[in-house]
């Protein structure tokens, strides 16, 4: 995160009703292109070897000609690792659309997230990187059966939602979301999977680099005690061991939050909750971008949200 500015605020806005506030600890907007070199270059320098080479088949910790004691997939949404290893591939799936664009004067410092009404969860964002460009895109989930939304209606729901972004966004790329359900699986054996791969993305954001990055570091542990313990064969259930242990009880709560959210009244009293309670905005915000979860707070400030008449509070910046 070095020279990257730090974020402070998070809007959220829904049907023209909005409440913002500054965020419980900062968060930081890296292009993936500098994200993704930085990373090699700290591996690289602890002494990883890096190959580049696109492979065909996986058979047990062999990637094609290349082969180790323990292979991690992390070969996102489309993982051939994931099916190599007896896993079908995540059924629930959202797509998103993303590009970056001037930032405008309202995106400034913060994070804009704006609720759609097509299929739940649904919404758009301007994240302002904070070197005068945005992240800004759209996602919603994916019917089962049903045909995906074209690049022209996501952007023609971007810029409904957040004006200006489509018109001036560059660079789009589509991504296909793998969301995370009540349990994670993870084969015994050499192999490991983490991040996209291992189906982990919030179902109710569609944040995905947290679990990347915490569950990318727990193969990489779980790998090298089963090496030191001679026993390559037991990476698998210590990967299974401590990932469950770290986001166990989140992903269940992430599940039924994302049932819950798929309901527009539900979101409605969510934002109505954070903007009378400052700590339940940060578990919300906590549940959706970390490994938070449904606190009694949480669902206690939704009760009131849910028989509010029309008046909207606005909490205090």
């Amino acid at each position: 995160a070095d020279d990257w500015t730090p974020l402070r605020e998070l809007r959220l806005t829904r049907r023209g009703r909005r409440v913002a506030g500054r965020l419980a600890r900062p968060v930081w907007v890296i292009p993936r292109e500098v994200f993704d070199a930085r990373l090699v270059e700290r591996a690289t320098a602890a002494g990883a070897v890096l190959r580049r080479h696109r492979v065909g088949t996986v058979q047990g910790a062999r990637a094609d000609h290349h082969c180790g004691q323990v292979l991690v997939g992390a070969d996102g949404a489309h993982s051939l690792v994931r099916t190599a290893a007896g896993l079908a591939p995540v059924r629930r799936r959202a797509l998103a659309l993303r590009g970056y664009a001037p930032t405008a004067a309202g995106w400034q410092g913060r994070q804009l997230i704006a609720y759609g009404e097509r299929h739940q969860p649904s919404y758009a964002w301007a994240f302002d990187r904070g070197d005068g460009l945005a992240n800004v895109g759209y996602g919603e989930l994916l019917r089962p059966g049903a045909d995906p939304p074209s690049r022209a209606l996501l952007l023609d729901q971007l810029e409904r939602l957040v004006p200006g972004a489509a018109a001036t966004g560059t660079g789009w790329r589509g991504h296909h979301l793998p969301l995370s359900d009540f349990r994670w699986h993870q084969p015994d054996g050499h192999v490991l999977l983490a991040g996209d791969a291992a189906g982990l993305i919030n179902p109710m954001t569609g944040e995905g680099i947290y679990y990347a990055v915490a569950t990318g570091i727990l193969a990489g542990r779980s790998a090298a005690v089963a090496l030191l313990a001679g026993a390559p064969e037991s990476a698998g259930a210590r990967h299974r061991a401590a990932v469950r242990a770290l986001l166990g009880r989140h992903l269940r709560h992430t599940w039924a939050a994302s049932r819950l959210s798929a309901r527009p009244r539900v979101v409605e009293a969510g934002i109505r909750a954070a903007a009378r309670d400052h700590g339940v905005f940060d578990d919300l915000v906590e549940i959706g971008l970390g490994r938070g979860l449904i606190t009694p707070r949480l669902a206690r400030g939704l009760v009131p949200g849910l028989l509010a008449g029309p008046a909207w509070p606005t909490m205090k910046e």
